[in-house]
């Protein structure tokens, strides 16, 4: 069997950089419509919703804390390229109103493609040995470690989170962010396996 394939710098840069500008268009995509998704992401949507504070803020200082479980648990160069992919997304997420705006956006449209691009965005953090931070260092490293399936185990997760959000978001946008988050979830799980991609 052949050795898996080494990334080279280059190529780290360039996967953190386009799952930044993937990710950020699913999340103003979720975040034009009032949707929530889960995860770290999720609870940074709930404290926007309720303060009004940029979401890409929210979202890197939510993550601060896990930087540690990342550096100790998963590796260095995990935990590095991590908080990189972090700080790119929410600068991108914060940016990317200036460039793209909506004239008319579908919930139903807005939760599928906004899940499936926050998660072709994690797929090519994953790939390139990093993630989205928070919950998802935890997913990664029990997939990794026990071979559990990152899309079911982050998918329990998300249920969880979203089912949090019914005191603060009205019951059909709820619903419609379940079918965003099972869209999500459901593209780690089929496209994201132990084995299937042999690159460090």
């Amino acid at each position: 069997m052949n050795a898996p394939f080494r990334h080279s710098l280059f190529e780290d840069a360039q996967a953190l950089a386009a799952a930044a500008l993937v990710g950020s268009l699913g999340l103003v995509l979720l975040k034009h419509a009032g949707l929530i998704t889960g995860g770290t992401v999720g609870l940074a949507f709930l404290a926007h919703y309720a303060s009004g504070l940029s979401l890409g803020t929210l979202f890197f200082a939510i993550n601060a804390p896990f930087m540690a479980l990342a550096w100790y648990k998963v590796g260095h160069a995990f935990a590095l390229k991590t908080l990189c992919a972090i700080a790119l997304l929410a600068i991108a997420t914060d940016l990317l109103p200036r460039f793209v705006s909506f004239g008319r956006l579908d919930p139903i449209y807005a939760a599928l493609m906004g899940g499936l691009l926050v998660g072709v965005a994690m797929i090519i953090l994953f790939r390139h040995k990093a993630s989205l931070g928070g919950l998802n260092i935890l997913v990664h490293w029990l997939q990794e470690r026990f071979g559990w399936s990152a899309g079911y185990v982050q998918l329990a997760i998300d249920v969880a989170i979203i089912g949090a959000s019914l005191a603060m978001l009205p019951l059909e946008r709820i619903l419609v962010s379940l079918f965003g988050a099972a869209a999500l979830n459901l593209t780690l799980a089929i496209n994201h396996r132990p084995g299937r991609y042999m690159a460090t």
